[in-house]
């Protein structure tokens, strides 16, 4: 099989810590698209509206290679095209991003709740990513992993690109021992420690990830570390990592996580609390470098309020 050549670089610069889009014009159907704007009015038209493609036609916000375009050119199979996609509108998180460690492979940072690790649908610019890349000038920092976004701690991110599939593979293999603490309700007829097994499933565009039956594919344990007030701190320790693991088992031993929003009943109360974050932090991580062989270990420099 004949291997695609690797696509040219960008000629865009970021903005604002993001990437332009790069498009790969297909196989022509048929000879449906004799020009480069029939095929972007085909491909985004129905997404954004054709006037809306035709107007960053107008503007210039379509690049090749070799320039502008204009969307006049012919159609040629296999041409790069790049444009920045318009940002949505975004309330900035009022919280600084740590830094715990940096050298010239890895940065690990304190994400503060309510910011997302990465893009991801409305979350664009105001995420750990996008905005390490503008505070820290590393253009090519990516995450070799994701902590949820209403979650606070440690992250691992990869300084250069050829880096991070062997950070990434760690996770992936379950070579990174987490932990995390939180608060909840205390319970003492909730014998701990414990350790949760369950079959976790997320549907997409369901808020709530659900227990089902069948073959567990989650596991985590629980150890209460004090308790005060009608409220536990918690050692959380996830052996996998299922979407919203750790707030799914605490919900099922009758310990939600202080100011969950989703969890036991997800909270349609409009826009977003910084005065009430959830009460769960990534407290550690450790592993063995796959560069240096050494073992790397971080805490985090966040505390839990436990202000409900």
């Amino acid at each position: 099989m004949r291997r695609r050549a690797k696509a040219p670089a960008a000629p865009l610069p970021q903005r604002d810590g993001i990437d332009p889009v790069r498009v790969r014009l297909p196989e022509d159907p048929g000879g449906v698209w004799g020009t480069v704007r029939e095929h972007l009015v085909d491909r985004y038209g129905a997404a954004v509206g054709v006037g809306r493609v035709e107007e960053m036609l107008r503007q210039g916000r379509f690049v090749g290679v070799d320039g502008v375009v204009t969307g006049d050119e012919p159609y040629a199979v296999g041409r790069y095209l790049w444009f920045h996609r318009d940002f949505p509108a975004e309330v900035p998180v009022p919280f600084d991003i740590g830094v715990v460690y940096r050298d010239e492979r890895v940065l690990v940072v304190d994400k503060p709740h309510f910011l997302a690790t990465m893009p991801r649908g409305r979350h664009v610019t105001e995420t750990a990513m996008a905005r390490l890349r503008r505070e820290l000038g590393l253009p090519r920092l990516q995450p070799a992993h994701r902590l949820d976004r209403l979650t606070a701690g440690l992250v691992l991110f990869v300084v250069r690109e050829e880096d991070r599939g062997a950070y990434q593979t760690l996770f992936r293999d379950r070579l990174v021992r987490k932990e995390y603490e939180a608060v909840a309700p205390y319970d003492p007829a909730v014998e701990l420690p414990v350790t949760v097994r369950s079959r976790i499933e997320k549907e997409r565009g369901v808020m709530a990830a659900r227990e089902v039956p069948g073959e567990p594919n989650s596991e985590s344990r629980v150890e209460l570390l004090r308790h005060a007030g009608g409220l536990g701190w918690y050692r959380l320790v996830p052996v996998t990592g299922r979407t919203h693991q750790l707030r799914v088992h605490m919900n099922a031993l009758g310990l939600p996580i202080l100011n969950d929003p989703v969890y036991p009943v997800v909270r349609e109360d409009g826009s977003e609390d910084f005065a009430r974050p959830l009460q769960l932090l990534a407290r550690t991580l450790e592993f063995t470098d796959p560069f240096t062989g050494d073992v790397r270990c971080f805490e985090s420099r966040l505390a839990l309020s436990g202000l409900g």
